[in-house]
């Protein structure tokens, strides 16, 4: 099956939209907490590989302003030529850390609590439906404005997630905010099923128990995978995830095949196991 081309204007293949916007103000004042409870040696805590604790709050500092147009001495962006998106983001990411080394701790929680409010502010009178930013692991460019928003807070999440990892603390387990991260993570089910052959209507089921988790169906249609269409009674493969494996999987911070030893298969492996590539970040 060929990916998915829709505009946003037909955009029903994603699923039901997701309002994200209330959670950012929450999750802001986690990650004040969280940094502002960190000792001056847990801030050169290892993170993310080649970053520390500090590091990682710049670059949480970097996707606030990336979406408020930058102003960091003059910082704007620009792809190399022939550079890829990945490869754009990924330079720009580490651009805009460095840029940020000499900070101090208090002086990057401040920024971060500024532009965290400046932010949340922009986004309350948003259109949803409207066209935003692409979600390349999701094969929708343009996005619908709820889908890229939506997206934003799972970044945000996330990185606090590998924070509080960084200094010994486990998941933040409150359901609210992470029940909304894998229902976004999800969104990237038809894409990841793009290319697994399958007859129309047939439907791969996948399921994260516990009180953060859910249950998505995504269905083979002649114009692609969806997740439009109502579940029928029996799927023709199913996974089921605890949420800790769910959410590292999409993220990759665990491989597709450490998952599956984690996973119940029911049904017939081969799409059991295609959606079990899912990946819902830029890598």
């Amino acid at each position: 099956m060929s990916p998915r081309t829709d505009g946003v204007s037909d955009a029903s293949w994603l699923g039901t939209p997701i309002d994200a916007r209330p959670l950012f103000a929450p999750e802001a004042a986690a990650l004040q907490r969280l940094l502002r409870g960190l000792s001056a040696a847990e801030w050169n805590s290892p993170t993310v590989p080649g970053w520390s604790v500090k590091d990682l709050a710049a670059h949480l500092l970097g996707d606030l302003h990336g979406r408020l147009g930058w102003s960091t001495a003059g910082f704007r962006p620009a792809f190399a030529p022939g550079e890829s998106l990945e490869a754009f983001i990924h330079r720009v990411n580490q651009e805009w850390v460095d840029l940020r080394a000499a900070d101090s701790p208090a002086e990057l929680m401040d920024a971060l609590e500024v532009a965290a409010a400046r932010l949340n502010r922009r986004w309350e009178s948003v259109d949803l439906s409207a066209a935003g930013l692409g979600v390349s692991w999701a094969g929708a460019d343009p996005a619908p404005v709820w889908l890229d928003i939506a997206r934003e807070f799972t970044e945000y999440w996330t990185h606090r997630q590998q924070l509080r990892h960084a200094i010994g603390l486990s998941t933040d387990p409150e359901p609210r905010a992470f029940s909304t991260v894998l229902d976004t993570f999800m969104r990237a089910l038809p894409h990841t099923m793009r290319s697994t052959t399958a007859a129309v209507g047939t439907q791969v089921q996948m399921t994260v128990r516990g009180p953060a988790g859910g249950t998505w169906t995504v269905t083979a249609t002649a114009a692609g995978w969806s997740l439009a269409e109502p579940p029928g009674a029996r799927p023709t493969a199913a996974v089921t995830l605890d949420p800790e494996t769910a959410w590292r999987l999409c993220t990759r911070g665990l491989d597709p095949r450490a998952a599956l030893t984690c996973a119940d298969l029911q049904g017939e492996h081969r799409l059991a196991e295609a959606a079990c590539q899912i990946v819902s970040i830029v890598r």
